[in-house]
């Protein structure tokens, strides 16, 4: 793994100006996890491409999350070399972005942070009859982009995870944390025959699959990244990105004691196809296919614990078709579970429509999700499906449900009642795919004694989220759900919950 010593020494460079942390911080992403996972195609820049945007692969399609208003969730995507030109400078903070090193311009550093401030209201926390539970939780993330010329930079970012309120039980090391070297990283970049190349080794987010499958999930304060090495090229057409990380396990006292999990091992390659323009008249569409591997020392289903080695082998369709947008996912994984085998399913698809030719009018979806379950309590194949490292919140804003033995559908509308105020509404149905085994949470454990049931209805979820954009640096956020247990859960001695949750979020 790179060493700390680029995260520790780039971020320094934060306190060399006064207005650094305290002026402008960031934000969570906002995006509604109601739509569809990739809704559109919003701004996106790649600040490691070597050839100009027309001969290089779309930017927005690279595997790198999406960027909006300049600013992504992953801040060594972002581009702010606009800033060269001061005339462009409106403000303090864009000097921050463009800080030159070098007369030429070539060496430059960009400073980055974000601020969030965050409550949680739970009642009947992990759906037991209890007193609700309140988290008061405080995100501060510092970060630096060394750029040294055009084909080497260093990244490094330093975050904190403060946590208080009522029935908080024992904090997870995302929540609570009073430091960590969050990214820390060196990349080479560089083209051979117009062919885009690039490495990047050190402690990373990683984004390039589904978003149902693979994000730094945004929703903990401390964002889940690997240890490892990324390769990529990329053509103006196709592009292929290889991978081999370990994972992170969190201490919670400060930088020293976040360790590489040698327990955890993902590694894999996603690929990317530009889709010819003129099919279905107009459309921007880009087809993913990708093969993975996971292995896990310490893997849990059922009541036995063991090593796995789950093989994903899948294709992802997303994009745009006019007005429509689209986010399609079939994957099988294959593989073994303590010399048991794996033989499990997903399919994930969500779309949405534009009800008016404006970027903002409001759109209409619905998400239609299966995944298999089955196995994990009565031995012989292991039919449970997995999403390793996805969108915690896309199917339940509690974290109480999760695409293993699991079938959800769920109609919903976006609609902007007011400029910069974005609103999402949802209600969704699920399902267990198999009754002979549990429902599952987020994180991946069973509910306990879920499997003895007979029913096969979980929930019905209804969903709200609102997203006051006051700048691209400032935002409000608001969500609320009702989780109303199906039967599936009450029979098991489980109750229905809402989640109320709001947070203000603030970055440079």
């Amino acid at each position: 793994m790179t060493t700390n010593i680029w995260a520790a020494a780039s971020v320094a460079g934060l306190a060399l100006s006064p207005v650094a942390l305290p002026a402008q911080t960031v934000i969570a992403a906002a995006a509604p996890a109601t739509a569809a996972p990739q809704e559109g195609f919003k701004e996106r820049v790649d600040p490691t491409a070597a050839a100009p945007a027309a001969e290089s692969y779309p930017a927005e399609a690279i595997g790198d999350g999406v960027t909006t208003g300049g600013y992504n969730q992953s801040r060594w995507v972002e581009d702010w070399t606009r800033f060269r030109d001061p005339s462009r400078i409106d403000d303090p903070i864009d000097r921050l972005k463009y800080v030159p090193l070098a007369a030429d311009g070539d060496v430059y550093l960009t400073l980055s942070g974000e601020l969030r401030l965050r409550s949680n209201h739970t009642t009947n926390p992990n759906l037991r009859e209890a007193r609700a539970q309140r988290q008061d939780i405080t995100r501060i993330v510092a970060g630096a982009d060394l750029h040294l010329g055009r084909h080497v930079r260093l990244f490094g970012e330093l975050a904190h995870g403060g946590l208080g309120g009522v029935e908080l039980g024992t904090p997870a090391a995302t929540l609570r944390n009073d430091l960590v070297v969050q990214q820390s990283f060196v990349d080479v970049t560089g083209e051979i025959a117009d062919v885009d190349l690039g490495v990047r080794h050190g402690r990373q987010t990683f984004a390039d699959g589904p978003n149902l499958m693979v994000v730094p999930r945004d929703n903990n304060t401390i964002f889940f990244v690997f240890n490892g090495t990324r390769a990529w090229a990329r053509t103006s057409r196709v592009r292929i990105d290889l991978f081999d990380f370990h994972t992170t396990r969190l201490g919670t006292e400060g930088i020293g004691d976040d360790k590489v999990d040698r327990d955890r091992r993902f590694s894999g390659v996603s690929t990317g196809i530009v889709l010819p323009g003129s099919w279905f008249g107009q459309s921007k569409l880009y087809l993913d296919p990708f093969v993975w591997r996971l292995r896990n020392d310490n893997a849990v289903w059922g009541l036995r614990t063991g090593r796995e080695v789950r093989d994903f082998y899948g294709i992802h369709l997303w994009g745009d078709v006019g007005r429509a947008s689209i986010d399609w996912t079939v994957n099988h994984q294959g593989g073994h579970f303590d010399g048991r085998p794996i033989s499990a399913w997903q399919i994930f698809a969500a779309q949405t429509f534009r009800l008016g030719e404006a970027r903002t009018a409001p759109r209409i979806g619905v998400h239609v999700d299966y995944a298999t379950g089955g196995g994990s309590f009565d031995g012989g194949t292991l039919g449970t499906a997995l999403a390793p490292f996805g969108n915690n919140v896309y199917y339940s804003y509690q974290l109480y449900a999760t695409p293993t033995n699991f079938i959800a559908f769920a109609p919903n509308i976006s609609f902007q009642p007011m400029p910069k105020v974005r609103a999402t509404l949802e209600v969704q149905r699920s399902w267990r795919q198999d009754v002979d085994d549990a429902v599952y949470r987020a994180n991946g454990t069973a509910f306990a004694g879920t499997q003895l049931g007979d029913a096969r209805h979980i929930a019905d979820t209804y969903r709200a989220q609102i997203v006051w954009t006051i700048s691209p640096r400032v935002s409000v956020t608001g969500r609320y759900e009702h989780l109303a247990a199906g039967r599936a859960l009450t029979d098991a001695n489980y109750r229905s919950s809402d989640f109320l949750a709001a947070w203000l979020s603030l970055r440079f």
